[in-house]
């Protein structure tokens, strides 16, 4: 059965909200956790972006339910070796309730330290490398790698658990959904397509693990539930590259003018009407994906659970 879970937005909520948040998922009945990692949020008025890490470590104190990262970028911003480390520490803080989701990243986040952002095949072969220096790390052993992208001299993991982490690879194309296939433990996408989840399946993915992941704005009134929607995320309509080429917030807000209401309506899920929620899910459930990560844009916390609690997720489990 698919596992539905909730997706902790770092682009919009700070530690603690983000915390709080986690907390009245597992109580509503959610399974599981995805959390973002970004330097930047995409545009001003989501307003947020906490370091990843420190609140990885706090929900390992508050909540049992299991935490993937949606995504980090182990390439650029921050080396694969830093990556290792951060990750064995948070699957022995959450007992191994941990998967490690990587991605190729943004110019949003990667581009801070001066370095030049590489074209999408570089960036691959960066993320290629990059998993297997952290795969190395992982096993415990001193690790030295002369690596086209990377160096690593004389380096071990000492806070670890004896497995090692599990790595899902994203991928928002036919490309990136092979390389998924060819060198992840499970494989993460955003929206339900069918055709990208057959590609991974097909180039060594088989029976692994599929992740995605929808943005709702669940409130009372429908019509102001897409109007945050619009302000807070128009973002996620933009077309083409633009989400991996933009290298400031505010560069996002100057092409959201040009992102109408009814663009964002085709992609947040907006509203009070359990099925539709519904319906939107059962798009990822269709689409051969296994995790289902749903993220609450709108102000109404306390709405959006309850409503999910009872008249989403029994529809889903029916």
């Amino acid at each position: 059965m698919t596992k539905i879970g909730y997706f902790l937005s770092c682009e919009q909520y700070g530690p603690k909200e983000l915390i709080d948040q986690a907390k009245r998922a597992e109580a509503a009945g959610f399974e599981a956790l995805w959390i973002s990692d970004h330097f930047h949020p995409w545009n001003d008025e989501q307003g947020q972006s906490p370091f990843v890490w420190g609140v990885i470590g706090a929900l390992s104190e508050v909540t049992s339910l299991p935490v993937s990262t949606a995504v980090t970028c182990p390439t650029i911003r921050t080396h694969p070796a830093i990556i290792a480390q951060a990750s064995a520490t948070a699957a022995v803080q959450l007992d191994g309730r941990f998967v490690l989701g990587v991605g190729s990243g943004e110019a949003l986040n990667e581009h801070i330290l001066g370095d030049a952002w590489p074209s999408v095949g570089v960036r691959q072969e960066m993320l290629e490398e990059a998993v297997d220096i952290i795969r190395l790390l992982h096993r415990g052993d001193e690790v030295s790698h002369h690596g086209k992208h990377y160096e690593v001299q004389e380096a071990r993991i000492y806070t670890r658990r004896d497995q090692p982490v599990p790595i899902y690879v994203s991928g928002f194309g036919p490309q990136g959904a092979e390389l998924a296939g060819r060198i992840g433990d499970g494989y993460v996408l955003v929206m339900p397509e069918a055709d990208l989840v057959k590609t991974f399946r097909e180039s060594g993915g088989g029976n692994k693990p599929v992740q995605g992941g929808t943005k709702v704005s669940w409130d009372k009134d429908a019509d102001t539930a897409l109007k945050v929607a619009h302000r807070l995320w128009g973002n996620d309509a933009l077309p083409g590259q633009s989400a991996q080429t933009l290298p400031r917030p505010k560069d996002f807000a100057a092409l959201m003018s040009l992102v109408t209401p009814d663009q964002v309506a085709e992609v947040v899920t907006c509203g009070p009407d359990p099925d539709t929620h519904v319906a939107k899910v059962r798009e990822y459930v269709d689409a051969d994906i296994d995790e289902v990560y749903v993220q609450q844009i709108g102000p109404d916390m306390d709405g959006f659970f309850a409503a999910y609690e009872r008249d989403v997720l029994p529809q889903l489990r029916g």
